[in-house]
């Protein structure tokens, strides 16, 4: 008997899902679904991350839209005859912190909940 009432509630529910959202409802979900975005765009130009390179002797800090915040270099690491590695651990560096810039981002657009029919609503 379980197993019946079970089925029926999966179909009733099946049929609610499927039925089309009204002109009112797309657009209340679409005004949320953009609140959300409004939300997360401010999260990420609020959250800054650091790159570093070199073991920590150069070091990126930026916010998770991009904007570069700091650069910092160890003096220990900046000798004339080795610029070429400093410009490559500036470089690492900053490559560091844009995956973690969008690692922030997806972080962030993972919590924005895409409109679905729940039910009740027709």
């Amino acid at each position: 008997m379980l197993w019946h009432q079970m089925k029926k509630l999966e179909s009733e529910r099946a049929t609610v899902m499927t039925e089309p959202l009204s002109s009112e409802q797309l657009l209340r979900q679409a005004e949320e679904l953009q609140e959300q975005l409004t939300e997360q765009r401010k999260e990420i130009s609020t959250t800054v991350v650091e790159g570093s390179a070199g073991g920590g002797a150069v070091k990126v800090g930026m916010r998770a839209d991009g904007t570069v915040l700091k650069v910092h270099i160890d003096p220990d690491v900046v000798h004339i005859s080795e610029i070429d590695m400093l410009e490559d651990l500036v470089a690492a560096a900053f490559r560091d912190a844009l995956r973690r810039c969008g690692n922030a981002q997806a972080a962030a657009m993972t919590r924005v909940n895409a409109p679905s029919h729940t039910e009740g609503e027709v």
